[in-house]
């Protein structure tokens, strides 16, 4: 492969910043850029960084700083591969990139670096996902589990079942191929053990799909409620700054407005809605239908209602409403949490509303104030409770994205095909394709039999220089 080369770090003046360099004539492209005092750059030692001059395309010194070279096969991309550490002036580095250029290299594509690992067998398809995965994560346990996946957490789980599904295939193909041979032939009743055991380990991965999702994506979150029950100080409070607009008028937030905050260590996208009511307003109108997509859409609900509004005769039309708009939120199905608002005005407690208890029940009912901060704490650990990130045991085993998940879904599902097919009093040989077929789809999953066009699109997410 030729040589690529491209600046690793951000594009913004910095204390450091980091070239990379990779390909077969590494060495010697490197050599013309960086002068050390005593040896050449082919003669450095192996992982050690030494200091020296980096030399323009004129030859010109542009910056003194360290570089250091990692032989094949033991470097990230498997490749002849070296790195400049300067400073991280974007004028420096541009210098020293186009020098790099100019004694044989060329620009690196977005991710060529990862794709060339994954090409010379230093990781797996879901490895290398795992990279950009680390380089998007937004909250600590999303870090974790990118990083458990790039050490083959994932891998560790899916070896075992592509083993056993080799082995039925293998046999079966050494029993027909060498007739001859006294090659122990697996009986149905085996083979669909062993399927039964892939099948039910496929199936544990597939089950923390969800989780997996959380991690990676976060969970979206709508914020519903009457006018005025206090919906948008609720997200401010959550964001930590007035991302929007809250006054005393009822029908204020008219659009929905989003924002991604972190409650309990889960990464929350939130949606604050227009509040839900019947309306003459027609722009209102539309804010509340929206509101509605929003609910439709949401993997967590949190309904606000105003705790500050005592329950009486004079207030029933209220009450009424939020028992309505407690009953719509119910039937969606989707876990939700009752919010009561404001309670620094009221101390009530208004969560025996005479609906709550039947069906779909709130996973939480939580009484906080946005103003003094009280109750804000049992939310983050109601979030937390509804969203677990796993266990350090259970750390990059999770399928975080949806390429994988389709691809562990089509093997489960040619799996239980093949187990159907012995069931039925078939012979071995008719579940043969189905496991073939299950196989493929483990391929493509780890990378092993993954169409070019897919290998591309994967990369294509990655920033250049990784």
């Amino acid at each position: 492969m030729d040589t690529i080369a491209a600046i690793a770090t951000a594009p913004a003046p910095s204390a450091i910043g980091v070239i990379r360099v990779s390909g077969k004539d590494c060495f010697s492209v490197c050599g013309k850029v960086f002068q050390a005092e005593i040896r050449s750059f082919p003669q450095l030692e192996p992982r050690k960084m030494t200091l020296g001059r980096i030399l323009d395309a004129q030859g010109r010194t542009v910056d003194n700083g360290l570089a250091v070279r990692f032989p094949a096969p033991h470097s990230y991309t498997g490749e002849d591969s070296a790195e400049f550490h300067c400073h991280g002036s974007p004028v420096v580095l541009r210098e020293i990139l186009e020098s790099l250029f100019a004694a044989g290299a060329r620009q690196a594509r977005a991710g060529e670096f990862t794709q060339r690992a994954f090409l010379n067998g230093r990781l797996d398809l879901t490895q290398a996902e795992a990279v950009i995965d680390l380089i998007d994560a937004e909250t600590a346990a999303a870090a974790r589990n990118a990083a458990a996946q790039l050490d083959g957490g994932l891998r560790r789980r899916l070896e075992p079942i592509q083993d056993t599904l080799l082995d039925v295939a293998s046999r079966f193909y050494a029993v027909v191929d060498y007739p001859d041979e006294d090659i122990e032939d697996a009986g149905p009743e085996e083979i669909a053990r062993t399927l039964e055991s892939a099948s039910a380990a496929l199936s544990r991965l597939l089950e923390g799909c969800g989780r997996g999702r959380v991690l990676k994506s976060g969970v979206r979150t709508a914020i519903v409620g009457l006018p005025n029950a206090g919906k948008s100080s609720l997200l401010n409070a959550l964001a930590g700054y007035d991302r929007a607009i809250v006054t005393d008028v009822p029908g204020t937030t008219r659009d929905t407005v989003e924002e991604s905050v972190l409650c309990g260590g889960v990464l929350l996208r939130l949606t604050d809605t227009a509040g839900m009511r019947e309306t003459a307003d027609l722009v209102e109108q539309k804010g509340v239908e929206r509101s509605r997509r929003a609910m439709e859409a949401a993997d967590l609900i949190l309904l606000v209602s105003d705790s500050s509004i005592e329950m009486g005769p004079e207030n029933e039309s209220h009450w009424k409403a939020v028992r309505s708009l407690l009953q719509e939120v119910a039937g969606t199905g989707k876990p939700w949490i009752y919010v009561q608002s404001k309670c620094d005005l009221s101390g009530l407690w208004a969560g025996s509303l005479g609906i709550i208890g039947q069906g779909n029940v709130p996973a939480s009912t939580v009484c906080l104030s946005t103003l003094t901060g009280q109750g804000m704490d049992v939310l983050e650990r109601a979030v937390a409770d509804l969203f677990p990130g796993g266990d350090p045991g259970e750390a990059g085993s999770f399928l975080t994205d949806q390429r994988q998940e389709e691809a562990a879904r089509r093997c489960y599902a040619a799996l239980r095909q093949a187990l159907g097919a012995l069931e039925t009093g078939l012979t071995p040989d008719a579940a043969l394709s189905d496991v073939e077929e299950a196989l493929d789809a483990l391929g493509e999953l780890t990378g092993r039999t993954a169409k070019e066009e897919i290998v591309s699109r994967i990369f294509s997410r990655f920033c250049v220089g990784k």
